[in-house]
């Protein structure tokens, strides 16, 4: 069984996103994954998802609430072998972890990897508005289709 991660700053809005997602195809295409995000930081450590990250995900479909943040730690590069990461700095941030060039091949930038073709980065929403958010679900959405293709089919 393959086993992913997904990986932000806080783990309240991007990462929860794509695990939902993710979790919600994988369920409905009968692909037997396992699935779950972190933060680099630990700033919200056992907390739900972001109320407006939440709020997105059910009008289009998606329950991420039963989700709930902690934080990225270097056994999870034993626990998964796919880490997709939100951003260039936290990419940064979980590398520094790592131990071994095998660690290192696990991490990828998730739009960079699916060859996502506008953009390398995840904008973070957290400082934005509803538009940011409904924006980051449509490219998480869109991400995680391609996710699924190149490696889950």
């Amino acid at each position: 069984m393959k086993k992913i991660l997904f990986v932000c700053l806080g783990n309240i809005c991007r990462s929860p996103m794509a695990d939902g997602l993710l979790r919600k195809k994988a369920k409905e295409l009968d692909l037997h994954i396992e699935i779950d995000s972190a933060g680099t930081a630990n700033y919200h450590v056992g907390e739900a998802p972001d109320y407006r990250m939440i709020d997105t995900a059910i009008e289009k479909g998606t329950d991420i609430s039963f989700l709930r943040a902690r934080q990225f730690n270097k056994n999870d590069f034993q626990l998964f072998d796919l880490i997709f990461v939100m951003d260039k700095n936290n990419y940064l941030n979980v590398l520094k972890l790592s131990s071994s060039k095998v660690e290192n091949n696990k991490v990828k930038l998730l739009l960079e990897d699916i060859k996502h073709p506008t953009l390398k980065e995840v904008p973070d929403p957290f400082y934005g508005t509803k538009i940011d958010f409904d924006n980051c679900y449509q490219i998480l959405d869109d991400a995680t289709n391609l996710l699924i293709e190149k490696y889950l089919k």
